[in-house]
């Protein structure tokens, strides 16, 4: 299921309420401080400018087009919440404890992410989720990081009975949703008021560059869930490889795990959760047992002659190009120092080496998901 409505305006407060984390007020996160020269080359970062200097032919900028733009209702808290941060002209979540996004909560965004959702929901099968969850036994559910809420919609028209709750920093999420689905204000790195024992179910999904502390985030999760209840965890490599070799060394595909390394370091947000096995590690320090691994070699592109596999690569392909723009404005401009035009040249570059079928890029989605006793 998925919202139609058009999108409200963000001056209208009403409907959904907001649950802080922790009643708490938290410190402001310090200020980025951009890497340094010294710092990007040895991490390995091709400079912003070498982009600009390489000649490509032009990119349509239209990677969703093809299926449609996807409608996304804006829910309205209060004014305030709408106060948004802008950086190099994208919109950014204001002020929630800690929480400092490195994703933009435009439009634009808002609607890449709709796409990436169903992208992932055909990367694992067409479902929403691996746990072993048995219908009858499922009551509440929280969806941690909800971002625009089609994941608590779908599982809520799935689970008519179970009460789910998403949470998230940013008020993007749809006006209109069944009535068993509401949506709070929540950093998921503050201390969770959450009472003990309060979930059947907890999913987590790409909460890469978000969470500060993996371990903290497992304990919350353990003493929130009711006994016998499931987490589950889903996270994605920003490594891009192949196994033949055509990923060359220093292309756009090569460079962005590269950039995002980086910039995680300097959030403080590790985006190499899956090269950490930060999810396995953190559910087991927390005391999870029957913890289930599951990785899925996922392609860039429709280039894999396995028809199934061919259209998740179109679809991750659609998902990426439909805000590259998005997913890196932060990261090259205030983390790398980058120009917009340095950054827009990298996406360019990025773009038509999706596009080029003689390219067999992939990467690794990690799905972990464990039960408490």
């Amino acid at each position: 299921m998925s919202s139609s409505q058009g999108p409200k305006s963000p001056k209208d407060p009403e409907s959904h309420g907001s649950k802080a984390a922790s009643p708490e007020s938290n410190p402001a996160p310090p200020a980025i401080v951009a890497l340094s020269a010294e710092e990007i080359r040895e991490a390995g970062i091709l400079p912003g400018a070498h982009w600009t200097e390489q000649p490509i032919e032009q990119v349509d900028d239209d990677g969703a087009s093809t299926i449609g733009s996807i409608a996304s209702t804006t829910a309205s808290l209060t004014s305030s919440i709408f106060e948004y941060r802008t950086v190099h002209g994208r919109t950014y979540h204001g002020e929630i404890g800690n929480a400092e996004s490195w994703e933009p909560n435009d439009q634009r965004h808002v609607d890449s992410m709709d796409i990436l959702h169903h992208t992932f929901m055909l990367s694992l099968g067409d479902k929403l989720f691996l746990s072993p969850l048995e219908k009858n036994k499922i009551h509440k559910v929280l969806d941690v990081g909800t971002g625009t809420g089609l994941w608590a919609i779908d599982f809520a028209d799935d689970f008519p009975n179970a009460e789910v709750i998403g949470t998230d920093v940013s008020p993007i999420q749809p006006s209109w949703v069944p009535p068993n689905v509401k949506f709070e204000l929540d950093d998921c790195n503050r201390e969770w008021t959450w009472n003990d024992d309060s979930f059947d179910f907890i999913h987590l999904r790409l909460l890469n560059g978000v969470v500060s502390d993996w371990f903290s985030l497992f304990r919350n999760t353990f003493r929130c869930a009711r006994p016998g209840g499931y987490v589950e965890s889903l996270t994605t490599s920003a490594y891009v490889r192949s196994d033949d070799g055509s990923v060359k060394k220093g292309s756009a595909l090569e460079q962005w795990h590269g950039i995002f390394w980086e910039g995680g370091k300097k959030l403080g947000r590790t985006f190499k959760v899956l090269e950490d096995d930060l999810q396995k590690k953190a559910m087991e320090e927390a005391g999870f047992v029957d913890i289930t691994v599951k990785d899925l070699k996922i392609p860039l592109g429709a280039w894999p002659e396995d028809k199934k596999l061919a259209e998740i690569g179109l679809w991750w392909k659609m998902a990426v190009e439909s805000d590259i723009e998005g997913y890196l404005n932060y990261l090259c401009n205030a983390l790398l120092g980058w120009t917009t035009e340095e950054t827009l040249a990298y996406c360019a570059h990025f773009k038509k080496e999706l596009a080029d079928p003689n390219i067999h890029g992939y990467f690794v989605m990690r799905v972990v998901y464990g039960r408490k006793p």
